[in-house]
């Protein structure tokens, strides 16, 4: 079977327009949002957005408004062609690939930030904790919260990031008007916030989430994983190997979670690892338990050299 080539579309008005005109006809659609830089767990995405949808849409935007300047927004990778060929590769295909310059960009401030000033992250304004976008005057000032989901995990440490990506998601969705969405488990805050957010906001979009995808040798995939060494990818191991330790003695009778995070945080400092957070929590509300007494996922997020990776494991018991 020969391969789809997608329509690639750079446009909002017309991603709207194309998608409007395929539900004109009929047809469903499923969004899978990605940042680019795609592996096989974004590709994953669009094979379980195929079970839900009759034509797929994955877009493909490095979103300035997820990283405060001290972020990795400027060395974040990317490979547009070869992003291009995977998806082509994925059985059933594509059918668009929405690929905006600049989701802010609204063709009337007074002052633009020059190409530099995006990539670097000059130039925020206005006090207070910032994201690469905002400036003073005219520029993007509406941000989307899920106030509370939003406060633990990733978002202790990256104040700004959940209020970017419920921001560019809502964004995603009023310009691509989608039956139903696609999210890796992989970053379960995020996958719990979009639910929370499309549930509170009253869109009509079901959220799926999708497992997460690992190497054989267990390594959550990820796009920054391209930045480890080897030597920092083999240490990094012991992110998975720890959660695994973790769920195995949680089924055999330990549900202290004190004594499980221990463990793991010995485990991977240990091995070279910065630990950012491990935390135990309820896997809706994301509240942190003294005890497993009913479903929780163990979060980690942890450094090694300059590369910040999380993973997770779901504990039923």
């Amino acid at each position: 079977m020969a391969a789809k080539n997608p329509v690639i579309i750079t446009d909002k008005d017309e991603m709207r327009k194309w998608t409007r005109k395929m539900r004109s006809q009929g047809k469903t659609i499923g969004l899978v949002p990605t940042m680019g830089y795609l592996h096989q767990g974004h590709l994953s995405l669009i094979q379980e957005a195929h079970n839900h949808s009759q034509l797929i849409v994955v877009s493909i935007y490095v979103n300035p408004g997820q990283f405060s300047p001290s972020e990795d927004l400027s060395t974040y990778p990317s490979d547009f062609d070869g992003d291009i060929l995977k998806l082509k590769s994925v059985p059933g295909g594509v059918d668009a690939v929405f690929c905006p310059k600049n989701m802010y960009d609204y063709k009337y401030n007074k002052k633009q930030k020059t190409k530099n000033e995006i990539e670097n992250c000059a130039g925020g304004g206005g006090g207070g904790v910032v994201s690469c976008v905002e400036e003073k005057g005219r520029g993007h000032e509406t941000w989307v919260r899920v106030e509370r989901l939003e406060k633990g995990l990733c978002g202790k440490s990256r104040p700004v990031f959940f209020r970017g990506v419920a921001t560019i998601v809502t964004k995603l969705f009023n310009i691509v008007e989608p039956d139903v969405a696609v999210f890796g488990k992989k970053d379960y805050q995020q996958w719990r916030i979009i639910q929370r957010m499309v549930r509170d906001l009253d869109f009509g979009i079901e959220i799926v989430g999708s497992e997460i995808m690992r190497d054989s040798d267990g390594l959550a995939l990820s796009s920054r994983n391209v930045h480890l060494s080897p030597e920092e990818r083999e240490k990094a191991l012991s992110i998975s190997r720890s959660l695994l330790k973790a769920k195995s003695a949680a089924e055999e009778g330990q549900v202290k979670c004190r004594e499980l995070k221990d463990m793991a945080v010995q485990n991977i400092t240990q091995a070279g690892g910065r630990i950012d957070y491990a935390e135990i929590v309820d896997q809706e509300s994301l509240e942190a338990v003294e005890e497993i007494e009913s479903p929780v996922v163990f979060c980690i997020a942890a450094w090694f050299g300059k590369v910040r990776l999380i993973d997770n494991m779901e504990i039923n018991i």
